[in-house]
């Protein structure tokens, strides 16, 4: 089943929206030197965290309830595997502060759930 237009902005902006954080987290615990990788959203990773991007991204892809869900963490259905999700939880928890300063519309936008 294809997306509606609006589904499909939705899941664009989500996509982008993990993947900054994941850029956030890498720039403030990994050393420039190691983030010769690019990230879904353009900034440079390290190869760890080039992997939980390409993972959390096509999570997002192949998200079934994008039309309902307020979060990942509210779904019924949870799409990340244990140790992926154990991952993505360090990276926000570590993120999700600084986003309103290094992305504060991306960062607003996930708080409402929009």
């Amino acid at each position: 089943m294809e997306d509606t237009p609006n589904i499909a902005k939705r899941r664009l902006r989500e996509e982008r929206t993990i993947s900054q954080m994941i850029s956030l987290y890498c720039a403030g615990n990994h050393s420039d030197r190691d983030r010769s990788e690019t990230a879904y959203c353009g900034e440079s990773l390290c190869e760890e965290c080039k992997a939980i991007d390409d993972y959390a991204v096509l999570r997002t892809q192949r998200c079934r309830k994008m039309e309902v869900k307020t979060s990942c963490d509210e779904c019924e259905h949870h799409c990340y595997k244990p140790e992926e999700r154990k991952s993505i939880r360090t990276v926000m928890r570590y993120s999700g502060p600084r986003m309103m300063k290094a992305h504060p519309i991306a960062a607003l936008r996930h708080l409402l759930g929009r």
